[in-house]
């Protein structure tokens, strides 16, 4: 039986979706930045089902022993089979009673909310925390949510009986902007993915969310 995963601590939470970098590289500079947690989000295409697999166990060797908590989106059978410290769902994926069932109580379930009513059904949820947002307009999906706004936020911490993770189209910028109290970890994909430097991003954004350098 695998060992409870360590608290989501606060900082920088990456999110992986084909990052130019790749996968293996971002996770070990994720894992020397001391990040809380890397997501491995894959493409929803059958054919590469065996590939995800691959990587997550992958990214699961490079990160065991570490600080950096391993979760991945959507796929609870990837989460067990790639012993993955736990597993992120959206709204329009498998409830989050039926995905605990499946995972047990030593992973993580992360629950992804766009509106305070989302928010407060997830109290009574068996998750750990929530993800909100997207706070900015961000290209990462290929249909995405309403954004919220960062003013919700606020409203969303007040209600939440969860660690929220803020997310969507964050930046250095907006994330400097945001009220720490409001948030426990930032999410970001193209802030790091796309930057000249992916390792100096991680650690930079880490150190900002963390006030540790």
């Amino acid at each position: 039986m695998m060992a409870a995963p360590s608290r989501l601590r606060r900082g920088l939470y990456l999110v992986l979706t084909d990052p130019p970098a790749g996968y293996e590289r971002m996770a070990e500079w994720a894992v020397a930045a001391g990040l809380p947690a890397i997501q491995f989000r894959p493409r929803r295409t059958p054919s590469t089902d065996q590939e995800a697999l691959r990587v997550a166990r992958s990214l699961r060797a490079i990160t065991r022993g570490s600080q950096t908590l391993f979760l991945v989106n959507d796929r609870p059978d990837l989460a067990i089979l790639g012993e993955a410290d736990g597993v992120h769902a959206g709204q329009e994926d498998l409830p989050a009673g039926e995905v605990r069932r499946l995972i047990g109580n030593q992973r993580l379930l992360g629950l992804s909310t766009h509106n305070l009513g989302q928010v407060r059904a997830a109290n009574e949820e068996p998750v750990d925390y929530i993800g909100f947002g997207p706070l900015f307009e961000t290209n990462s999906k290929e249909h995405p949510d309403p954004v919220t706004g960062p003013d919700l936020l606020a409203r969303a911490a007040a209600l939440s009986r969860h660690p929220i993770v803020a997310i969507g189209g964050l930046t250095a910028e907006r994330i400097a902007a945001l009220p720490r109290a409001h948030y426990h970890c930032a999410a970001v994909i193209r802030a790091v993915a796309e930057a000249a430097d992916p390792a100096l991003a991680m650690k930079t954004l880490q150190q900002q969310l963390t006030g540790v350098g």
